[in-house]
């Protein structure tokens, strides 16, 4: 059974206060043409780790930790002003950070020899970034956010402290991964792992969506079976944000453009970059 927001009050809430949150977040957004115009190379860093601003009364299932990645904690004004917002919406939660190098260390680290393989397959950094948050929710749960993307409602009042986990749906009502939060160990990010694990070592031909995105999460969750909300009543992209801003320092551009160009997976005999380099 698929638990929803239900309360229609509440809802009504967090859809006024969604709509607020958005119009100012694209005011400054329109504010920070001029800003990066006066100021083009100014940007701002993205801590590694915060502590939480205010410490929880009661302890919670889901760890009160919030992941992020990129592919450079150097980002431009309405990028950092995004994390902003975000650590105003979860002050009970800690903030971390895992960088480009941070990823592969980390699942290095904490998962066996062929997952690391399979996961240094993966030449599009969106892909690296898909198979990651998965696999950092499984080892240590909390809540995975992309970059761009802002809560709408305080976290703590959104998750509670007996969720075990809590999915966002997209606008055609599927899931989606920009948002995902959940216990260490819990099932469907169980699943998840394993299909996008499958999904490498069989060479699977798609692309980035189906290969490691939301595609894995429709093919292999049940959406009835699991707690989801809708994105407007949970988690906004783009507000702050958009693509300019976003990947002006990657050439390479967004992953839709990136995977154009190359492959999603690189071949099995093929040196990863980051080898060659050691060599």
């Amino acid at each position: 059974m698929t638990r929803q927001a239900s309360n229609t009050g509440a809802s009504l809430s967090r859809l006024f206060v969604g709509r607020l949150i958005k119009l100012t977040g694209n005011v400054f957004k329109l504010m920070s043409y001029p800003f990066h115009w006066v100021l083009p190379d100014k940007r701002f860093t993205l801590p590694s780790h915060a502590a939480p601003l205010i410490r929880a009364r009661r302890p919670s299932t889901i760890p009160r930790i919030l992941w992020q990645t990129n592919f450079t904690d150097r980002v431009t004004l309405p990028v950092y002003l995004n994390y902003l917002c975000n650590r105003l919406m979860a002050p009970t939660f800690e903030y971390r950070f895992v960088s480009t190098q941070g990823r592969a260390d980390f699942i290095e680290a904490n998962y066996p020899a062929e997952v690391s393989r399979r996961y240094s397959r993966l030449q599009i950094g969106a892909a690296q970034a898909d198979f990651w948050r998965v696999l950092v929710l499984h080892a240590h749960g909390g809540v995975y956010m992309d970059i761009d993307a802002h809560l709408i409602w305080p976290l703590e009042r959104i998750l509670g402290t007996e969720r075990e986990a809590l999915f966002v749906r997209s606008r055609k009502g599927g899931l989606t991964n920009y948002f995902i939060a959940s216990r260490p160990g819990q099932a469907e990010i169980q699943a998840v792992c394993q299909a996008i694990g499958d999904n490498i070592a069989g060479n699977r031909q798609c692309g980035v969506f189906d290969m490691t995105g939301p595609g894995v999460f429709d093919e292999v969750i049940d959406v009835d079976s699991v707690e989801s909300e809708s994105y407007r009543y949970l988690c906004l992209q783009g507000s702050f944000t958009n693509e300019r801003f976003q990947y002006v320092d990657k050439p390479e551009g967004k992953w839709t453009q990136e995977q154009k160009s190359i492959g999603v997976l690189r071949g099995e005999d093929d040196e990863t970059p980051e080898a060659a380099e050691r060599r």
